[in-house]
């Protein structure tokens, strides 16, 4: 009985009930779409960086204390260590690729042919680079799909010749692009060159290897093969300051603990704005009470309790909040399927509502409705009956 005179004291006043429950709508569609968006990207990034290889471990040399590394060094690294599998220069230079009447610029990656493995690169077309190559340097690459379909026209473009930063290379591969938030970004194509290729065709990059990454070996763990690694790194330049190690887990974590950081401060932004509308609530439920004085007098006359009263208003007040709050849930569904459908060609990135934001929005607008319309509802049920008859409001 009591949420049907709710609903029909609602739906008397349309049009003021609505802009009553306006700042509801604002406050929990702000904290469900920037929540949502926060959650969703955040998945999007972390599995893009699990993507890249869990099992990655990176190291650069900012160091190198007069003894340099060099390709000879990983390979006796490799032979000597059991902890490690795979070891790869993590080289680059920014150039100018031409294919016919087609130009674009390229991010050339001085690899070995270890670096498929260590960084989980999907192979769509003939071959990654092999050992002869960086023996001879030969003048070989591998595309990714995007920059094969961009540059050459097509993705099966193994044996075609392209020219990158002045030089001819002949294409003998082509790998899956990966569809991540970075690449989205980068203005640049990929490529992957030999290393002892790129350092003598390219002068930014030279013989010494200052940075590069490293697989663990079957049956190993990641902090295993990191913890050999320092100790090498150790033993060659004498100083942990010369150079510095990082694995995939780390950036994990660091991601997670920024994005938990970033939910609280827009969690508690988009707070603030129901509680603004705890206050129209609240507002707006004292006019009620004023305006049905007579009403109260009149059914605490024919022997209506002060519990009865004051469940009645209360109820009106949580009635109102959880319709704004059902509204603004939905707005919030609608946006988050725009901007889903507004990066479609970005097949890691979803924005979906998040149920469990749902659920704290629905909580904390229920307890808002309880707070801010208790006041207004024992105020109703104090009024002494033969006060509220004689009222002339």
């Amino acid at each position: 009985m009591a949420l049907r005179m709710a609903l029909r004291s609602i739906s008397a006043n349309k049009m003021r009930s609505m802009l009553t429950m306006l700042g509801i709508i604002i406050g929990v569609f702000s904290l469900v779409v920037l929540v949502s968006l926060v959650s969703s990207t955040t998945n999007s990034i972390t599995d893009q960086v699990s993507g890249l290889g869990s099992s990655l471990i990176t190291v650069s040399v900012s160091d190198s204390r007069g003894r340099p590394i060099h390709l000879e060094d990983l390979e006796d690294w490799i032979d000597s260590e059991e902890a490690i599998s795979a070891m790869s220069p993590a080289a680059s230079a920014m150039v100018q690729g031409r294919c016919g009447e087609k130009s674009a610029l390229f991010t050339l990656n001085g690899v070995t042919g270890d670096y498929a493995e260590i960084s989980g690169l999907k192979l769509l077309h003939g071959r990654f680079l092999k050992r002869s190559d960086l023996l001879s340097a030969t003048r070989v690459c591998v595309l990714d799909r995007q920059s094969a379909e961009t540059l050459v026209g097509y993705d099966d473009c193994v044996g075609a010749v392209i020219s990158l930063g002045g030089n001819r290379f002949t294409v003998v591969g082509v790998t899956e692009s990966e569809e991540s938030l970075a690449s989205f970004f980068n203005m640049s194509l990929t490529a992957y060159l030999p290393f002892s290729t790129l350092y003598r065709t390219t002068d930014s990059v030279s013989a010494e290897i200052t940075a590069f990454t490293v697989g663990p070996a079957e049956g190993f763990t990641v902090a295993a093969a990191e913890s050999r690694m320092k100790e090498l790194l150790l033993e060659r330049f004498g100083d942990e300051d010369a150079c510095r190690i990082s694995s995939q887990n780390i950036f994990e974590d660091a991601m997670k603990n920024v994005t938990s950081v970033l939910t609280i401060l827009l969690g508690g932004i988009a707070a603030i704005s129901l509680i603004v509308g705890g206050v129209g609530i609240m507002n707006i439920m004292l006019v009620t009470v004023t305006e049905r004085t007579r009403e109260i007098g009149i059914r605490k006359a024919i022997g209506a309790s002060r519990r009865t009263i004051l469940v009645q208003f209360l109820i009106e007040a949580v009635v109102l909040c959880m319709l704004g709050c059902a509204l603004g849930v939905f707005f919030s569904w609608a946006v988050l399927r725009l901007a889903s459908l507004i990066v479609v060609s970005m097949e890691s990135l979803r924005f979906r509502l998040e149920p469990s934001v749902v659920i704290l929005s629905a909580a904390f607008c229920f307890a808002i409705g309880v707070i801010f319309g208790l006041y207004p509802a024992n105020k109703a049920a104090r009024m002494k009956p033969i006060d509220a008859l004689h009222y002339g409001g």
